[in-house]
């Protein structure tokens, strides 16, 4: 949240990008509501996958309105009906309302050609939707990759192995996204495909925040901020690089043990997590600056707002 400052202090003119103030003329106008964030969660445990993102958008003194997004026409293996019927929507629900915030999550088809996915289409029509009725997106993993795809045609490369680990990265360019963020701060990835960041960094709607020598691009975002992309799995629990290591192995496809989170790379070992803070810095950061200090108080006006789409599809 930021001070409320008087609008002529001389440590208003004087503040770093540190320091988060709003001038007292400007605070006394603004209206305080609850902010709606729907999440589009494509994950397979979906309940998990829930938790991960309530934990951490609930951690702010914000209110966060969370709802729950699927795409039609399939059936969960690993949640309950009960579960989808009671929690979830579909788009043809939701298409009329407007958002202040919307999550799309990773999922596992990195793969697979993204006009293979089976619902490409319907994925295709809420990006396009999102355009009028969200103030920011914030894209996740195989979302960060299907986002900048369809809205700025940049493609996925292959990579020779799967990149799963906890890996350093730092800030390449400053950014709210990463205020009070370490100088070096720790990321778990789990994907089998990558972004060639100087495809991001060509188009001039795009501008790269924070990278890693080892897992490279990490954080992209339109200049405006409305679109966010994010390669890593930050909201991953302490033991999910473990579980899926396990669940691997136990499939017989003999994964490589998970970089820099087993202590001495012993999977006996219980993982120590580095990344918790980084986690919760980063989501407080998004719902403050980029959607509760922007977004209009009047959910409709979102579709009045100005796109930045730069070099788009």
């Amino acid at each position: 949240m930021p001070i409320i400052i008087a609008s002529n202090l001389d440590a208003k003119e004087k503040s770093d990008d540190q320091l988060f103030t709003v001038g007292d003329q400007q605070a006394s106008k603004q209206d305080i509501r609850p902010l709606r964030v729907l999440v589009l969660n494509l994950m397979p445990a979906k309940i998990i996958t829930e938790q991960q993102f309530a934990r951490l958008l609930g951690n702010t003194p914000l209110q966060v309105v969370m709802e729950l997004l699927t795409v039609s026409g399939r059936l969960p293996k690993h949640t309950p009906l009960r579960h989808m019927f009671a929690f979830y929507e579909t788009f043809e629900e939701v298409k009329d309302n407007f958002y202040d915030g919307l999550i799309i999550t990773g999922a596992p088809v990195e793969q697979m050609p993204f006009e293979d996915v089976d619902y490409w289409d319907e994925l295709c029509a809420i990006m396009e939707w999102s355009k009028r009725h969200v103030h920011s997106t914030l894209h996740v993993c195989w979302g960060a990759q299907a986002g900048l795809y369809y809205h700025y045609g940049i493609g996925k490369k292959e990579l020779p192995q799967k990149l799963s680990g906890v890996y350093p990265h730092h800030v390449v360019k400053s950014s709210p996204l990463f205020r009070g963020f370490d100088d070096v701060f720790q990321v778990p990835h789990s994907r089998y495909t990558t972004v060639d960041p100087n495809a991001v960094a060509a188009n001039p709607a795009l501008e790269i925040l924070a990278e890693s020598e080892e897992a490279g691009l990490y954080a992209a975002s339109t200049r405006d901020g409305r679109q966010v992309f994010i390669t890593g799995h930050i909201e991953y629990d302490p033991d999910t690089l473990k579980q899926e290591y396990l669940r691997d192995q136990a499939a017989g496809k003999n994964p490589q043990i998970p970089q820099h989170y087993f202590p001495g790379d012993d999977p006996s070992k219980e993982p120590v997590c580095t990344w918790r803070a980084s986690a919760n810095l980063l989501f407080a950061n998004w719902l403050n600056y980029f959607v509760y200090q922007k977004t209009p108080y009047q959910p409709e006006a979102i579709a009045e707002e100005e796109i930045d789409v730069g070099v788009a599809r």
